[in-house]
C-alpha cells in the first residue's frame, strides 16, 4: 500500500514508470517467512535480498508513503497477533498500515486504544482500514450498510484519515441503475465520514472494470467515477488488479476491442487516489488474468 503526495503538483508529475515501479515492494508475507525480498525503504534504499534492480535503486515514494494492507498478514496476526507483525514491519522500514480487521484471533483481545498505541510504539501511522459494503442476509453485520456508525466511531478511535471498503459496488447488480444506487451509498458514507474528518474511499479488483449487463459498452468503473461525489467518495486503485482487468475486459461481450489503461484514470483525477496498492505479479497471457 502507498500513498500519493500531499503536494499537488507532484501528485500530477504520476507517470505510468512510476506508479509501476512502486510495485518493487516486496509483500510483508514474504518478509515474515524469512524469503529474500525487497521493499522500498524511506531513505531511498532499499531492504536487503531482492536483486530485480526495480526503482533503480532510488525510492519511488516520498519519505513516509510506504505501507502494507495487513489483510496480506491476517494468518499472522490471527495467530501471532498484532505486536510481532508490527515489530517485523518496523525493522524493514514500513511507515503505514491498513487495517483488515481490528480483532488478533487466537493472540488473545487487543482494545482499540491498545491496538492504536501498538502501532504507534513500532513507528507505524495506521492510515486507512477496510470494511465490508454490505451483507443484506445479516442485519447486524459489521458493514457499511449495517454499522455506520460503529464502523465511523472504530476508525475514529483509530485516529484513521481514511476508511473505505474493498468490496465491489454490486449489491444492486451489474446494470448501469444498479450501480447508480450503490454509488448513492458511497455518496452517504463519504459525507458521514467527511463529518469526521475521514476520507471514504473504494478499493477495485479487476470486476470494477467489467461491462454493465443491461448496457454492454458502458463500463461499470466509468459508471461509479460519475455518479460519485469527488468531494465525497475516493479510490484506491489496486494497480495489479487494474492491469489484470486489461486482459479479462478490454473486450466486449461481442468481441468488438475495448482497450483502457487504467493509469489514465489516475492521471486525469489525481485527488481521487489518496491510496494505492501495489503487488507482483508475472506476465502470463494464457491466464484468465494475465498474470500469475
Amino acid at each position: 500500500m502507498s500513498r500519493t503526495p500531499k503536494d499537488p503538483e507532484l501528485a500530477s508529475r504520476l507517470s505510468r514508470r512510476n506508479v509501476l515501479g512502486v510495485a518493487a515492494g516486496a509483500t510483508a508475507a514474504t518478509l515474515l517467512s524469512g524469503a529474500a525480498a525487497q521493499a522500498t525503504s524511506p531513505q531511498g534504499g532499499t531492504s536487503p535480498g531482492h536483486g530485480h534492480g526495480h526503482g533503480k535503486g532510488r525510492a519511488v515514494l516520498p519519505p513516509g508513503r510506504l505501507g502494507i494492507q495487513l489483510y496480506s498478514l491476517r494468518d499472522k496476526v490471527s495467530t501471532l497477533g498484532f505486536a510481532p507483525v508490527f515489530a517485523e514491519l518496523e525493522k524493514y522500514g514500513y511507515d503505514e498500515i491498513e487495517f483488515a480487521g481490528y480483532t488478533q484471533g487466537s493472540a488473545g483481545a487487543i482494545t482499540l486504544s491498545q491496538l492504536k498505541r501498538l502501532a504507534k510504539d513500532h513507528g507505524l501511522n495506521p492510515i486507512g482500514s477496510h470494511v465490508g459494503y454490505y451483507d443484506d442476509n445479516n442485519p447486524g453485520a459489521y458493514t457499511f450498510a449495517q454499522n455506520l456508525t460503529k464502523v465511523l466511531d472504530e476508525a475514529e478511535a483509530l485516529g484513521l484519515k481514511h476508511i473505505g471498503t474493498a468490496s465491489g459496488p454490486f449489491r444492486y447488480g451489474s446494470t448501469v441503475d444498479g450501480w447508480k444506487r450503490a454509488a448513492e451509498d458511497f455518496n452517504t458514507y463519504g459525507a458521514a465520514a467527511r463529518k469526521r474528518g475521514m476520507k471514504f474511499y473504494q478499493h477495485n479488483h479487476a470486476e470494477e472494470f467489467s461491462f454493465a449487463t443491461d448496457k454492454p459498452k458502458v463500463r461499470l468503473y466509468d459508471v461509479l467515477l460519475a455518479e460519485t461525489d469527488p468531494d465525497l467518495v475516493y479510490l484506491e486503485m489496486d494497480i495489479y488488479w487494474a492491469f489484470c482487468a486489461q486482459f479479462r475486459f478490454g473486450k466486449r461481450a461481442d468481441g468488438t476491442p475495448a482497450p483502457f489503461n487504467p493509469i489514465d484514470y489516475v492521471l486525469k483525477q489525481p485527488n481521487r487516489y489518496p491510496l494505492f496498492h501495489v503487488k507482483d505479479g508475472t506476465r502470463n497471457d494464457a491466464a484468465r488474468d494475465g498474470y500469475d
